[in-house]
């Protein structure tokens, strides 16, 4: 019995002792790459902050303010980051989402003129259909037919599909991931109008 009861606790050990390393391992190599990764995704932002708004010289990342916007649907927070040349807003760079695409949530940054006409825009994130939905990325700025929203504004031109009504024509056989990417552009220039007004942010 004593024979049992000694492998029984030798084994107890054993797997405390391990889990422990291994626990402590983790939280090492947690502590090792987390500022690396913070690094990492903070100039894959700035990148993308910079090929969406006009030229600036201050630090858009650290003046980011973020906004609930309320609308058809749902509530969505938004974040913009202002660009300003020696003290004067030049434009702003504003990152949201809409989580009715086809295949979810469609994360975008859009980049806006300081009179909010859209400059620029890239999409951050998305699982649409490849060939199909996932064209977004470049037919918004094609310069054919009623695609392109460059240099277009949301208060002066429906950006929605024109099956909708809209002004805008939707990615052929994508019409659920072109609402979506549009409904989440106009959530952009609602925030970026929300911080020309000086709104309530987070």
């Amino acid at each position: 019995m004593k024979k049992k009861d000694s492998t029984f606790w030798n084994m107890l050990w054993s797997l405390t002792l391990i889990t422990a390393v291994a626990g402590g391992l983790l939280g090492y190599t947690h502590r090792l790459t987390q500022e690396p990764i913070a690094r990492a995704t903070k100039a894959g932002r700035e990148k993308a902050i910079q090929q969406v708004i006009p030229k600036y010289d201050n630090s858009p990342i650290d003046e980011q303010c973020s906004y609930t916007v309320r609308n058809e649907y749902g509530e969505t927070t938004a974040i913009v980051y202002p660009a300003k040349k020696e003290g004067i807003l030049v434009g702003a760079a504003v990152e949201c989402s809409n989580s009715t695409g086809y295949g979810g949530e469609i994360r975008i940054i859009v980049g806006f003129e300081a009179d909010g006409t859209i400059r620029d825009y890239r999409v951050l994130k998305h699982q649409e259909t490849p060939g199909l939905g996932a064209k977004m990325d470049e037919w918004f700025r094609t310069e054919k037919n009623n695609q392109n929203i460059i240099g277009k504004s949301p208060v002066r031109n429906k950006l929605q599909v024109k099956q909708d009504s809209g002004d805008i024509d939707a990615i052929t056989a994508a019409t659920i991931t072109s609402r979506a990417f549009l409904a989440a552009i106009q959530t952009a220039y609602t925030a970026y109008a929300e911080s020309m007004k000086g709104g309530n942010h987070e």
